[in-house]
């Protein structure tokens, strides 16, 4: 009996490593289509180098932003000017400097570029799906005109419309007010576009039909069924719409004068036009302080927005 019995567990752990070697193999290419150890040494290559593409400013920022104006160009770029001991003052100081050149404002406009990305994407997102549905679901008169007039704004330079809309926002009292900014930002082509899109390969039509049988209404449709199917998609638009917004530069420089409205980018901006400004370091730190709102928001929504791209790339 205990032959037997240590003949089961050692058949057990054997089936047990070969369902791990089969799972691990699962999506495996056939070994005629598998890549050679060349093309796998250069992809390796090629995205290290991407890798620290991307990365380098960031570190750039962060030992940039523990020095003076003096450490700046007197000493090693890439690496910090003080010892690690002195690392936490060096951080105070300058974070002292960045507060007092933007009289404690700092903060606040982090804060403002909160209000206008996040509101200016939750609406954006919304509108869009909303668009997006409403055209790749439903028949009207007059919706290829309307599909081409917007997909045809997405050609429009945005530096071209910011004149017209401080006129249309001037001659309503809206300048120099938050909602100067977030109304022209919840409008995006791109983000109908990518809506449309996810719309027609992911929302199926026995679906809605089988809704409206059950006597759902249209809205009730929308709401209920059709956004948590577009879930995904709505990551994906927000994230792009939140990022579009808090690097808007040039709608805010013609919108907002006042201190207390302006945003993280705005706010900087105006702190290094200075003629007596030259704290390069405390302007390293409030921009590395600026960006992470953002780096948080990718890594936060990261797993979602992958799934929507992903979504988005197969023909349901």
């Amino acid at each position: 009996m205990s032959s037997m019995t240590q003949e089961e567990r050692a058949a057990l752990r054997a089936r047990k490593k070969a369902d791990r070697i089969r799972d691990l193999h699962a999506n495996d290419l056939p070994r005629s289509m598998q890549p050679s150890a060349a093309v796998k040494t250069v992809t390796i290559v090629v995205l290290v180098l991407t890798l620290i593409y991307f990365l380098f400013p960031i570190y750039w920022a962060i030992i940039a932003s523990t020095k003076t104006p003096s450490q700046m160009t007197g000493s090693n770029g890439l690496w910090f000017a003080v010892g690690i001991a002195d690392l936490p003052n060096a951080i105070a100081t300058n974070y002292g400097k960045l507060l007092g050149w933007t009289r404690g404002n700092f903060w606040r406009w982090v804060l403002n570029s909160l209000i206008y990305s996040g509101v200016s994407a939750g609406v954006g997102t919304l509108v869009a799906v909303m668009a997006g549905y409403a055209t790749a679901k439903f028949n009207f008169r007059g919706k290829n005109l309307a599909i081409g007039v917007i997909m045809g704004c997405m050609l429009m330079p945005a530096a071209l419309l910011t004149i017209p809309q401080y006129s249309i926002f001037h001659a309503m009292h809206l300048t120099d007010t938050m909602l100067a900014v977030i109304i022209p930002c919840c409008v995006s082509p791109f983000g109908f576009f990518l809506g449309r899109v996810y719309a027609q390969t992911s929302v199926p039509n026995e679906l809605l039909e089988a809704a409206r049988i059950d006597g759902a209404s249209e809205a009730r449709i929308f709401f209920t069924i059709v956004l948590r199917i577009l879930a995904p998609a709505m990551v994906t638009i927000f994230l792009f719409l939140f990022v579009a917004t808090w690097n808007n530069f040039l709608l805010p420089l013609m919108m907002i004068s006042a201190d207390t409205l302006k945003p993280v980018t705005l706010g900087l901006y105006g702190m290094v036009s200075l003629a007596t400004f030259n704290e390069r370091g405390a302007l390293m730190m409030g921009a590395l302080l600026g960006v992470l709102p953002v780096i948080i928001l990718f890594l936060g929504l990261q797993r979602y927005w992958q799934a929507g791209l992903a979504a988005g790339a197969v023909k349901g």
